[in-house]
């Protein structure tokens, strides 16, 4: 704000000091040229509107150099774009791996290690995601917690609003009764808000899930999934964000994820809230912490677990 703020006090000064037939002062076209250098679309706009509104004899030549700046813009945003046509499969991904330690509470209350990966490739009609989570604890010389999780999900894209889904899914853990659980889903979704800064998605759709428990035994079942997804940057600093239902979400960050998967016998829900604080260059400080809900547990098991989590979160 305060370099918006000297740039109007020039441009104000100049203005009433410089003769009518005059062209645009160079103070003032000055300014607008490190608007425009500083990237930053919103500060270009506000300072061509306060150079129109105090330069009314030279709105042609203010004009002009708007023009220049809006053809740039486009060119780059086209580039971009066929760059993500031309990009192969291979090329153009963005990722984070996280490794660091939990407490937990519910059927355990001990301390472990966790680890994770995010990968995200983003092309013009589709966007493949691919998530990867192990929690690992022992206490006493025995193993309490052995946990894993792997998510694939494509999207294929519509619109830029309206959108399908796949989802297949691998998840471990001993503690609530499962060596295997496999989930595959697929249905719609539909991004309901989407600016800079706001993020809001919903999808839903069918799935089917086949559990295979520790005792042996196995189950297979239709499920529904809904999912809400909610990304908000707070600031340069601060980003929460909602991923809700389905079957699964730098500067300081927050995110929060919570699925669900739901058919006639059993309800999964798992809930997390994180807090990412950058520390230096691409890695941060991640504060988390997960809920995890079985409406129907093996006996002998608790239905709710926790996991309150600390790590170091690298992007590249």
């Amino acid at each position: 704000m305060g370099k918006l703020a000297l740039a109007t006090a020039l441009i104000v000064g100049v203005s009433f000091s410089k003769p009518a037939a005059a062209a645009l002062p160079v103070p003032v076209k000055a300014m607008i040229d490190a608007a425009i250098a500083s990237g930053n679309k919103q500060d270009v706009l506000a300072v061509v509107k306060i150079a129109k509104a105090t330069n009314p004899n030279d709105l042609a030549e203010i004009d002009s150099m708007m023009a220049d700046y809006n053809a740039k813009q486009a060119k780059i945003a086209a580039t971009a774009q066929r760059k993500k046509q031309e990009a192969g499969f291979f090329e153009d991904w963005k990722g984070q791996g996280e490794l660091g330690g939990f407490r937990s509470t519910g059927n355990t209350r001990n301390l472990g290690i966790t680890g994770g990966v995010k990968l995200v490739k983003d092309a013009v009609k589709w966007r493949l995601n691919f998530r990867a989570r192990a929690d690992y604890e022992r206490n006493r010389g025995r193993t309490t917690r052995d946990q894993i999780s792997v998510t694939i999900e494509p999207n294929y894209k519509f619109s830029k609003k309206l959108y399908a889904y796949g989802l297949t899914q691998f998840e471990r853990d001993l503690l609530q009764g499962f060596s295997a659980r496999y989930t595959v889903s697929g249905g719609l979704g539909y991004e309901l808000v989407k600016t800079k800064d706001v993020r809001l998605a919903v999808k839903a759709g069918p799935a089917i899930r086949i559990t295979h428990f520790v005792g042996g035994d196995s189950k297979s079942s239709l499920a529904g999934l809904v999912g809400v997804d909610f990304d908000w940057q707070i600031s340069d600093n601060l980003k929460l964000t909602q991923d809700a239902g389905g079957t699964w979400a730098s500067d300081a960050q927050g995110f929060t994820s919570a699925v669900a998967i739901i058919d006639s016998e059993s309800t999964t829900l798992t809930a997390t809230t994180a807090l990412d604080a950058k520390l230096i260059g691409s890695l941060s400080t991640r504060f988390s912490y997960k809920i995890e809900h079985e409406t129907n547990p093996p006996v002998g098991r608790i239905k709710t677990d926790t996991l309150s989590r600390v790590s170091l979160v690298y992007d590249f």
